[in-house]
């Protein structure tokens, strides 16, 4: 998974490469006067911290991921454990900062669309499931090693499916961004589990697919 880092460097870096996302998703979605791009503003931040911070920990920057490439045997599970664990500080700090941040533009009341419940869990399954489908192509397949693409093909991804699933849930399609909507109140504590639910299954499934298609040996 890129250059060898110590643990600090990777957890530090999983960190603030989530931090920056949460941060940016919000702040975008709630600035009435580029709302309609959040979803191309959002992928073009993440395509950014997927090229700056993949040699130091693979740039998860989203539980979801995390659990998929430990799933694929990339990453071990204490890693696994304490990447999850600063994705979710993250989440945090952003959203705290960001709501302050918010109110300091006097913006509006934050809000994000919800929907029904089922049709939510199924928007942030699909979405979750492409996100992390394409990671474990370009990040993690022998083929795929040493192509630059790698970071255009996990933002473009993020933000078609944005685009495409965004109102059913909001379109988070990882738990970091999802605990950081609750914690900006965008979303309802009540329906946390609707991300995390579908962002979990997405990228189970997501995985189950990749190492039937290729095996466990690629």
């Amino acid at each position: 998974m890129g250059t060898k880092k110590n643990t600090v460097q990777k957890y530090l870096n999983e960190f603030l490469g989530t931090f920056f996302l949460v941060l940016i998703m919000l702040l975008a979605h709630n600035n009435a006067g580029i709302a309609p791009m959040a979803p191309l503003v959002t992928g073009g931040v993440l395509m950014a911290l997927t090229y700056a911070g993949w040699h130091i920990s693979g740039a998860h920057f989203n539980p979801a991921v995390t659990i998929a490439v430990m799933m694929r045997g990339k990453i071990d599970r204490n890693d696994a454990i304490y990447y999850i664990i600063a994705q979710m500080a993250a989440g945090l700090l952003a959203a705290l900062i960001g709501v302050f941040l918010h109110h300091c533009q006097s913006g509006a009341e934050i809000s994000l669309h919800s929907n029904d419940a089922i049709c939510s869990v199924t928007g942030e399954f699909l979405g979750a499931f492409a996100l992390v489908w394409v990671f474990l192509n370009v990040l993690t397949a022998k083929n795929n090693s040493g192509q630059a693409f790698y970071g255009l093909a996990i933002g473009f991804v993020y933000m078609a499916c944005s685009y495409a699933l965004g109102s059913l849930s909001g379109g988070a399609f990882n738990p970091a961004l999802a605990f950081g909507f609750s914690i900006a109140g965008m979303a309802t504590w009540s329906d946390i589990w609707i991300y995390f639910l579908g962002a979990l299954l997405g990228a189970a499934a997501a995985t189950t697919v990749f190492q039937i298609i290729y095996g466990r040996g690629e």
